[in-house]
């Protein structure tokens, strides 16, 4: 019992220092230079790809798959994982 108890305050035997992938942040991430959000990202392709949806509604599965794959690739590109 005393043992677990101790073993809580003692300082864990290894200590990594992991930083945790962000696709904005420009150290972690040297395919987004600007830290862009994904929100901001690949403006030209994610008009092209909003108003081929508003255009053709319920075909736009169809009818935008270019679009859609075009805009995947640009985020993809800049180190987003969609």
């Amino acid at each position: 019992m005393f043992q677990k108890i101790s073993s809580l305050w003692s300082s864990p035997t290894e200590t990594t220092c992991e930083i945790k992938f962000d696709p904005t942040n420009p150290k972690t991430n040297p395919l987004n230079p600007e830290g862009l959000k994904a929100c901001c990202a690949c403006p030209q392709t994610k008009s092209a790809r909003d108003d081929c949806f508003l255009k053709y509604g319920p075909e736009a599965d169809e009818n935008c798959r270019e679009l859609v794959q075009s805009h995947l690739a640009c985020m993809r590109s800049l180190g987003f994982k969609i």
